[in-house]
């Protein structure tokens, strides 16, 4: 592991406290004002939340992905919009430059990431291409020394608050699909760069989210990530094998938090004169809960611990996003069912985990996409 076991623990501990203390009673306001309030941020930067992956060269933590997990599964036991906050810092806003950027790009974003002083952002999908992501449209056509960017980003997280974005473009127009695409950095608030309104969501408020838009954005030839064209897909497929790792221990610490409220209140609530934790289909669903949150965080690290040695995760990756993401969906709605009419008003917040969680469902590949990337890696095994 990166840290030694009693820094790591301690680590663990301040952010439990930080979650419980700081966040949780929070959430009911973040949810009205759609905002994370700013001292919280400062807060975030203070305990390092924004560098946990980032190298330690490069001012971060330096956490390997399972202590990685084992901390967004904490964090994950509040409403997911805080995280949303430094996550892309973590996560596909920062991994292709860890991965495949040049030492330069490395030493010119990385620390100032790390510190949360810029926001990273992933530009990817598009009105016309989101599970295709090879088919996007998005061009940059080089012109001297630099990139010209044209096209329109869709549903990017962090796009209001970012101040640097990783966008995929199609450097080759003759060449189709995933081999003609690129990865860049793009710097925000440079001419031809612009912002759609923020985009109204059914839950994670808070986590904010909108069009960006590139009409003749001019960039340096040196904003293209590695400095080689035509590995931007391979890129964007490395960091969302890991997102989707990641992803998965915030499915974990939602269910958690979800089963705990419930238990809570299924001792508590009374009905024909005693506790409905005491009636055996509440405890069956209870039980339910548990064991699949249990399954999900084994096979989660488990797959943690494989790729931090180096193992190929692509299969295990999207068979830990598919469940975990399907597993919290299928806790929410059970807690919602023991909370009974409590559940489905806003007093409880769990119709607010109920909003929040089911995006899992759909950003980073759906689960049909998972299904998908399962079945076509079994099949490459099978083929030898």
């Amino acid at each position: 592991m990166a840290l030694d076991q009693e820094t790591f623990s301690q680590l663990i501990d301040t952010l439990r406290r930080f979650v419980e203390n700081r966040l949780v009673p929070l959430e009911a306001e973040v949810s009205e004002t759609d905002k994370i309030p700013d001292d919280v941020v400062d807060d975030m930067r203070a305990l390092g939340l924004f560098g946990l992956a980032t190298p330690e060269e490069y001012g971060g933590l330096g956490l390997n992905l399972e202590e990685e997990v084992r901390i967004i599964i904490e964090l994950g036991h509040t409403t997911p919009a805080f995280r949303s906050v430094f996550g892309t810092n973590n996560g596909i806003g920062s991994q292709g430059i860890v991965m495949d950027g040049t030492p330069e790009q490395k030493q010119k974003y990385l620390p100032k990431m790390a510190s949360g002083e810029i926001i990273g952002s992933f530009a990817l999908t598009e009105p016309e291409a989101g599970s295709d992501a090879a088919s996007l449209q998005t061009t940059a056509i080089l012109d001297g020394s630099e990139y010209v960017l044209n096209g329109t980003k869709r549903f990017i997280t962090n796009a209001p608050q970012a101040n640097l974005f990783t966008v995929m473009a199609r450097t080759g127009k003759s060449i189709k699909g995933a081999s003609g695409i690129s990865a860049f950095l793009v710097e925000a608030g440079i001419p031809g760069l612009s912002l759609g309104p923020r985009v109204r969501k059914m839950g994670q408020q808070g986590a904010h989210v909108c069009d960006v838009i590139f009409e003749d954005c001019r960039i340096p030839a040196d904003a293209l990530i590695g400095g080689v064209e035509g590995r931007g897909f391979r890129t964007a497929m490395k960091v969302l094998d890991r997102g989707r790792i990641t992803i998965s221990g915030m499915c974990i610490g939602n269910a958690q938090r979800l089963i705990r409220d419930s238990l809570t209140y299924a001792m508590e609530r009374k009905q024909f004169g005693k506790p409905i934790a005491d009636f055996q289909l509440v405890q069956a669903i209870l039980a339910d809960c548990e064991t699949e949150t249990y399954a999900a965080k084994s096979m989660v690290l488990d797959t943690a611990r494989r790729k931090d040695t180096g193992e190929d995760v692509t299969k295990l990756a999207a068979i830990c996003k598919y469940y975990a993401s399907e597993m919290v969906g299928r806790v929410a709605d059970r807690a919602v069912q023991i909370h009974g009419g409590a559940g489905y008003v806003a007093d409880y917040g769990i119709e607010r985990f109920y909003r929040d969680v089911r995006l899992y469902r759909l950003y980073e590949g759906t689960s049909q996409i998972q299904q998908l990337i399962i079945a076509r890696e079994m099949m490459k095994e099978a083929k030898g």
